[in-house]
C-alpha cells in the first residue's frame, strides 16, 4: 500500500489504516475459502463441508462490521484526503461486494444440502465445476490485486467475468433443454440452476471488487465503462 499512503505525520493514522487494509484482506480470504469449500462441497456431496461453508457466513458477517466502524471512525477522525480518501472509500464499497460473495457462498452450500438430501447426483455437475473454478479464480485474483495494488491483474479479472458469463449462458441452455426432455428431473436440476446462478453472481462481484481497486488507484469510477475499453492508462472521458 506503500504506492498510495502518505507517510502520516502520526503514526497512528498511518497503523489505523494498515489496520484496515489487513481486515479486509482477512475477511477476502475468509470468502474466498467459502467459495471454493461451497463448490468442492456439491462436487462431493459433502454435507459437513457444506454446514461450515454455512458457518463461515457469521466471521464474515463479524468482519463486515468491523470494517464498516472502521472506515466510519476514520472518516470522522482524520478527514482522510487524496489517495487515503479513496482508499477507505474504495474498500468500503468492496467490502460490501465480498459480502455479497459471502452470502451467494452460504446460498450453494444450502443448495448442496437439498441435493445430498435428494440423493442423486443430477446433471450439471461439469458445468458447475467448470464454472466453479473460474470464479474462484476471479476471487482469489480480486484479492491479490488489492494486495498488490496491480491494476493489470484487476482489468485482467474484470475482463474475465465476461467468459464467465458465456459459460453460465451456455450452462442454462443445456439444463433447460435436459428438464424439456425428462420432467423428472426439474427439482434436481433447478437446484443445479440456482447453484450456476450463484456462482454467476459471485464473478460479477469479483468484477465489481477490481473496478473499485481501479478508483483506489486511478481516482476514476470504471463501474460503468465497458471491461472492452479499459486498460491500466484508462482516463474517463
Amino acid at each position: 500500500m506503500k504506492e498510495l499512503t502518505t507517510d502520516h505525520i502520526s503514526q497512528q493514522f498511518n497503523n489505523e489504516l494498515e489496520a484496515l487494509r489487513q481486515h479486509f484482506l482477512t475477511m477476502g480470504g475468509v470468502v474466498e475459502n467459502q467459495v471454493q469449500d461451497a463448490v468442492q462441497a456439491l462436487l462431493d456431496s459433502n454435507g459437513v463441508l457444506a454446514e461450515e461453508v454455512k458457518n463461515q457466513d457469521a466471521t464474515v458477517n463479524q468482519l463486515d462490521g468491523l470494517i464498516d466502524e472502521e472506515c466510519t471512525r476514520i472518516l470522522a477522525k482524520r478527514q482522510p484526503a487524496a489517495s487515503d480518501l479513496r482508499m477507505i472509500l474504495s474498500i468500503s464499497k468492496a467490502v460490501s461486494e465480498l459480502e455479497r460473495i459471502g452470502d451467494e457462498a452460504k446460498k450453494i452450500a444450502n443448495l448442496t444440502l437439498n441435493l445430498v438430501n435428494e440423493g442423486e447426483s443430477p446433471r450439471g455437475y461439469v458445468e458447475i465445476n467448470r464454472i466453479g473454478e473460474m470464479v474462484s479464480r476471479m476471487v482469489h485474483d480480486a484479492l491479490d490485486a488489492y494486495a498488490r495494488l496491480d491494476i493489470d491483474m484487476a482489468i485482467k479479472v474484470a475482463k474475465q467475468d465476461r467468459n464467465v458469463d458465456q459459460e453460465y449462458n451456455t450452462a442454462m441452455r443445456s439444463l433447460v433443454t435436459y428438464m424439456m426432455e425428462d420432467p423428472r428431473s426439474i427439482s434436481r436440476v433447478i437446484n443445479v440452476i440456482w447453484v450456476l446462478r450463484s456462482l454467476e453472481r459471485i464473478g460479477d462481484h469479483a468484477r465489481h471488487t477490481c473496478q473499485h481497486l481501479i478508483f483506489m488507484i486511478k481516482g476514476v469510477d470504471v463501474r460503468h465503462v465497458n471491461v472492452n475499453d479499459l486498460t491500466p492508462d484508462y482516463k474517463a472521458k
